[in-house]
């Protein structure tokens, strides 16, 4: 369904006013509020074909009504987020539960939403039906060649299809560890997973850009092969220049400096992109700002002082999109939360007086480096993030105006109570 651009317009009318006065009331205390807005209105982050749908748990799934039956569907829904809060423009497939039955028509139907394709991610975590050899054991750190093989040839099975789409990047993330001692020999594992990757990568065309995800655990509870930013900094650093590490919010142990590691990440050129989540526990793939909201801003605090000290483009060197799971909540509602909470940390971080800070800190002065992270951190930056969808057209109050135009409710007439989307 396409939400009408006469209801969008409408419904600001109604908010107009009240968000004029809250918008010249933070834009007062801005020094060049233009250039903010236009850094907003050009971030965009892309949506995961996966998190259109409710997720499930390790003991059920529990499907909402209206969710997308099919790729086609998917990017309908896309296309909603993006007409409510304009910074949805891009869609992340994964392979193969998004394998297009035609390009062109696919193609065509994006356009239409204003979308494009992003980092195109592949599964071998999974054994597919008529799949010839299983990845219970692991894929590209198999002990078996054959299994490693037919890892790669899937990797690069999905690097054709993004390539006749329009996608420039391919994800990979690997399940591949061990559940008990002595079940893997480390070394033989990282070299045969290294030696798969290196076959991927020499498939990529030359305007691709490859990203190694890391995850902490699971679903390999006593060592994971790529188990974290160093082990995926290492195989990024052997395979070559478009190779880079992804950093998933949700893939570290409770308590781990993620900022840290953006940081130095970004100092070393091997920064690609972000999943972005929130969690309280591991891999909750929570909505993004829900539990740690600080921390986001704090990533963000680095990620615009590193991008800043190496003259990148904030919008389209790394690649940004969210990773989540929905099991209680409306998973387009989910999704706006989660877009809104990302631009909120990105405003907040342009805020953060770099001169005082980098002041602050050559003085060892503590207590004022704090006071200058918090001071941008508390800035109620709504209104910014509201006044850059205006611009562009889209909603003052996106959620809101979800709910007020029964959206779920037309998904459901549309295409029934019992569908259930595809993928986990």
């Amino acid at each position: 369904m396409i939400l009408e651009q006469y209801k969008v317009q409408e419904a600001n009318e109604q908010h107009l006013a009240a968000h004029k006065r809250h918008f010249e009331f933070v834009a007062a205390s801005v020094s060049d509020v233009e250039a903010l807005l236009q850094k907003l209105v050009d971030f965009q982050v892309a949506i995961p074909s996966w998190a259109l749908g409710t997720g499930g748990t390790r003991f059920g799934r529990f499907a909402g009504g209206g969710e997308p039956r099919s790729l086609e569907e998917k990017m309908e829904d896309v296309g909603l987020l993006q007409q409510l809060n304009n910074s949805s423009g891009a869609i992340s497939l994964h392979i193969p539960w998004d394998i297009p039955s035609n390009y062109n028509s696919i193609k065509a139907l994006a356009a239409q939403h204003g979308l494009k394709f992003d980092a195109v991610n592949s599964n071998t975590f999974q054994d597919q039906p008529g799949q010839e050899h299983s990845y219970k054991f692991g894929s590209m750190q198999h002990v078996n060649k054959a299994v490693r093989k037919q890892a790669v040839d899937h990797n690069i099975e999905v690097i054709k299809h993004g390539v006749e789409l329009g996608s420039e990047s391919l994800t990979v993330w690997l399940s591949d560890g061990s559940c008990f001692p002595g079940q893997l020999n480390f070394r033989k594992a990282f070299q045969n997973t290294l030696e798969s990757l290196q076959e991927v990568y020499a498939a990529l065309p030359e305007n691709w850009k490859m990203f190694v995800e890391y995850k902490a655990f699971e679903p390999n509870f006593y060592s994971t092969t790529v188990g974290d930013w160093g082990q995926s900094f290492l195989y990024a650093s052997k395979l070559g220049d478009r190779a880079y590490t992804l950093v998933d919010l949700g893939h570290h142990l409770p308590n781990a400096n993620i900022e840290q590691i953006v940081s130095l990440l970004l100092m070393e050129g091997k920064l690609g992109g972000f999943h972005f989540n929130d969690s309280k526990y591991g891999d909750d793939d929570l909505t993004v700002g829900s539990i740690k909201p600080y921390q986001l801003f704090l990533i963000f605090n680095e990620l615009v002082e590193g991008m800043d000290a190496r003259g990148m483009n904030h919008a389209s060197d790394l690649g940004w999109m969210i990773d989540a799971s929905h099991n209680v909540k409306d998973p387009l509602e989910d999704l706006l939360q989660s877009v809104e909470a990302i631009m909120c940390a990105y405003a907040q971080a342009l805020l953060v007086d770099r001169k005082a800070l980098v002041a602050a800190q050559d003085a060892n002065d503590v207590v004022a480096a704090q006071e200058i992270l918090q001071n941008a951190f508390r800035t109620d930056v709504r209104p910014l993030v509201a006044e850059a969808r205006l611009r562009t057209g889209a909603a003052l109050q996106p959620l809101q105006l979800f709910r007020a135009q029964k959206i779920r409710q037309q998904l459901v007439a549309a295409r029934g109570s019992k569908t259930v989307a595809t993928g986990l």
